[in-house]
């Protein structure tokens, strides 16, 4: 049976001050875990159902990592998912190094995304077009978020992001480079060359969009042509949608 401390510990990473203190955060779900163990993250310990240690008993040994077991119904009043029959993992969360683009490289900026489901949603699309980093602005929702990494599925492992000052950061780093932004009134995605050169793809707020500081720094006002009547676009399908043309465009 879980004690009270380790129950009173893993709740309280559900809140942000309270991730920050004990610089740790929550993984939920087998498939988020078991690519979490194979990370470079550091796993302080797994809360894990008999069947699913059973059935992943050798790459569970194979780390050297704490491991309890515990009832369906321990796990699903801990997590933030409805139903979780596998497991639950704490790791000790990165620090927030600096990130910039590498020769022929894009990294995407985002500039005050709000909604974790959306954050972790951008991270699996960045993930899925080989994009490693995302520089985020100091006001986009916290990565450790639980709700951040399980629409991440995993992906969190291999995306690397980092927090600033966006109007300092593309100050001193977007000189030479295309800086692309997202806007419903830009040029059409669909005639846009993207630099080989690489750069920055910025994309904003759910409901304001790109902010009119880090707009100063926009060389390219891109917009997805609208067919349909649709008002706008979840700033999730939307950074799938750039990143989709940016990547056919650099194959060729």
């Amino acid at each position: 049976m879980l004690s009270k401390n380790r129950i009173k510990y893993i709740n309280s990473l559900k809140i942000k001050k309270y991730r920050q203190l004990h610089q740790s955060f929550m993984v939920e779900g087998g498939k988020s875990v078991l690519e979490l163990l194979d990370s470079d993250f550091s796993t302080e310990f797994v809360l894990v159902t008999q069947e699913f240690q059973q059935k992943y008993s050798s790459i569970l040994t194979r780390h050297n990592v704490d491991i309890e077991t515990v009832t369906i119904q321990e796990l699903e009043s801990l997590g933030s998912f409805q139903t979780n029959d596998s497991c639950l993992a704490v790791a000790k969360t990165k620090e927030n190094v600096f990130l910039s683009p590498a020769e022929s490289e894009y990294v995407l900026i985002l500039d005050d995304v709000r909604d974790p489901g959306n954050l972790g949603t951008i991270i699996r699309v960045a993930d899925w077009y080989g994009i490693t980093k995302i520089v985020c602005s100091n006001d986009t929702t916290d990565i450790y978020n639980p709700k951040v990494i399980a629409a991440s599925k995993g992906s969190f492992t291999r995306v690397n992001l980092f927090y600033t000052d966006l109007n300092i950061y593309l100050a001193e780093h977007s000189a030479g480079l295309g800086v692309i932004g997202a806007f419903l009134g830009g040029a059409s995605l669909y005639d846009f060359k993207f630099p080989q050169k690489g750069g920055f793809i910025v994309m904003g707020n759910e409901s304001n969009g790109i902010g009119d500081e880090v707009t100063g720094f926009v060389t390219d006002k891109i917009t997805i042509p609208r067919v349909g009547d649709a008002e706008s676009l979840n700033v999730g399908i939307a950074t799938a949608v750039m990143l989709d043309n940016m990547r056919r465009q650099m194959a060729n």
